[in-house]
């Protein structure tokens, strides 16, 4: 074949190659074997390396490509990824309805989708090409992960050049004409069987293996390497179409990017209302097991998207939204003592040390028990056996206990007058649930203080850990957060286990990190009751201030 021969040869296999993962990964049908979709695309490569000048960024040999990266850049999202409120029962769902009522005084319709536990991801397209993924990170601001998103070959890298909706029945006076940029986004996971067998080889390989599908899909995306991201078979539903293509209800969205390419979960259904949603709920607590990824309940979303705008965010969360849990996967242990964290405010927390058990894909061997009143309320003693649980599949708690398994050897709890790290005095404010050591100078609070001005949302210092953290504060080159700034190598490498180039590493991640939004730096001072979205309203209403007076 000649250049022009070979040009047109490559044209088709890309068509042909992207026919079928569209109909294996959107309509759910396989037209060809595997062994046949290689050879087509082991053709492609061979060609391209023929004619390199003929590579471009959406054919299907450059989902892996490159070499690992030194670092994730940071991306920040043009319309924050918002979290969702959970609900845990039926009572919460319509409670939450009624609150929106409030707001929008209408009767409204719902869309309602299986919550995939996987990593949330942004893609963006330009002139209909994959240009850029990202994570989530805090909301407003992820890390740029597009190499490793390029090899889950559910996500198209080119959007359907033949893309047509007024076909569609479900959507109604759309615009036409396709804009230059298109925002998508869903979620990246990982399926149980993949798993399963990526579990195997870590074990055979001596490596600790994965506590669930989440996590080895958020650690999957995260790799430098995208080669080892290929090697972990992720997949990808949509779940959001972010730019506005004539979309009059969130359901129009979902067919909407079926058409350009992308694969939605087959299971979302519209409901006309909560019971057709509860009735949705029931389905699939019962029937999630013969799914073949991991689900820990709905996302309801209030169909109409103008209503949805009209409802806007309260704090994280949108309003029109929000995700119904299904009851969470329980188990009994014992509670082998109660002990007391120190919080950075002087909050007294008891926390059940627990004979570890296995709950959701997880060992959990510590749970928070709240307050005081808490454990009264729940009648919780140190030798009881309890059923523990993970609150939404994530926060480990202690639900009841099994008051029939005691042997009356069980010991009451008492929060204790004094604080167990330094002796100081504790109060309990009237009308308050929470005990505090009110010692300013208590070494818990001082370092759970400087453990939350390095955190993520505030200075996010990722290279002083809670060691040296405590080395620094205890050889007293640290008696305030902002001292962590006026460190230098000579104060350190001299530290027992430190050396010159520890030292140096330390010291260059502080200063990088130096400067940071408005937002951020009042979170960091950990103000009582300032929690990170008060802080960026603090300085969003700050910043309005100065440009009225400039």
């Amino acid at each position: 074949m000649n250049k022009q021969e070979t040009k047109n040869r490559i044209k088709k296999l890309r068509e042909l190659i992207e026919k079928y993962r569209y109909a294996y990964h959107v309509l759910d049908k396989s037209l060809v074997s595997d062994a046949v979709n290689d050879s087509l695309k082991h053709e492609l490569q061979e060609l391209e390396n023929q004619y390199p000048d003929l590579v471009t960024p959406d054919s299907p040999t450059q989902r892996v490509g490159g070499k690992p990266l030194e670092k994730f850049e940071k991306v920040i999202h043009e319309r924050p990824m918002l979290s969702l409120t959970d609900a845990f029962s039926f009572d919460e769902l319509k409670e939450w309805e009624t609150r929106n009522s409030k707001i929008t005084p209408l009767r409204w319709n719902y869309f309602a989708e299986l919550k995939i536990d996987g990593l949330a991801v942004s893609l963006i397209y330009e002139n209909g090409i994959f240009v850029r993924g990202a994570t989530r990170g805090d909301g407003r601001v992820g890390e740029d992960v597009t190499q490793n998103l390029k090899t889950i070959e559910a996500i198209p890298l080119r959007l359907n050049s033949k893309f047509e909706i007024r076909n569609s029945k479900q959507i109604q006076n759309p615009k036409f004409k396709l804009p230059k940029r298109i925002e998508v986004r869903g979620e990246a996971f990982m399926s149980i069987k993949t798993f399963e067998e990526i579990n195997q080889e870590q074990e055979k390989k001596g490596q600790p293996k994965f506590a669930n599908p989440r996590n080895a899909a958020a650690g999957s995306i995260r790799q430098l390497d995208p080669k080892i991201t290929a090697s972990r078979k992720l997949s990808f539903y949509a779940y959001d179409l972010v730019t506005d293509l004539g979309q009059k209800t969130h359901q129009e969205a979902h067919e909407i990017m079926k058409l350009l390419g992308f694969p939605t979960n087959p299971h979302n259904q519209y409901c006309k209302n909560l019971d057709e949603v509860e009735k949705y709920h029931q389905k699939w607590a019962t029937e999630r097991q013969k799914l073949p990824y991991w689900t820990d309940g709905i996302v309801v979303v209030v169909n109409d998207l103008e209503i949805l705008k009209k409802l806007g965010v309260v704090g994280k969360a949108p309003r029109g939204m929000i995700a119904y849990k299904f009851p969470p996967e329980e188990a009994t242990t014992i509670v082998e003592d109660i002990t007391v964290q120190v919080g950075r405010t002087g909050a007294l927390t008891p926390v059940a040390v627990l004979k570890p058990v296995l709950v959701a894909g997880s060992t959990i061997s510590r749970a928070t028990l709240h307050n005081e009143d808490e454990i009264k309320r729940k009648d919780i003693r140190i030798g009881d056996t309890v059923v523990v649980r993970k609150a939404g599949d994530v926060i480990p708690e202690v639900a009841s206990v099994l008051k029939d398994m005691r042997t009356g050897r069980e010991k009451q709890f008492k929060m204790p007058k004094k604080c167990p790290v330094c002796g100081g005095p504790v109060i309990r404010p009237a009308g308050e649930a929470i005990a505090r050591c009110i010692n300013k100078n208590c070494f818990a609070q001082n370092f759970r203080r400087y453990q939350h001005f390095i955190s993520k949302p505030a200075f996010d210092i990722a290279g002083v850990g809670p060691k040296i953290l405590a080395k620094f504060i205890d050889e007293g080159l640290i008696k305030d957060p902002a001292d962590l700034f006026t460190l230098k190598e000579g104060d350190i490498a001299p530290l027992e286990r430190f050396a010159e180039k520890s030292a140096r590493n330390i010291v260059e991640s502080i200063q990088s990190h130096k400067k940071v939004s408005l937002g951020r730096f009042i979170y960091a001072l950990g103000i009582r009751n300032v929690g990170e979205e008060t802080a960026y309203d603090i300085a969003e209403f700050i910043s309005n201030r100065l440009r009225r007076k400039e």
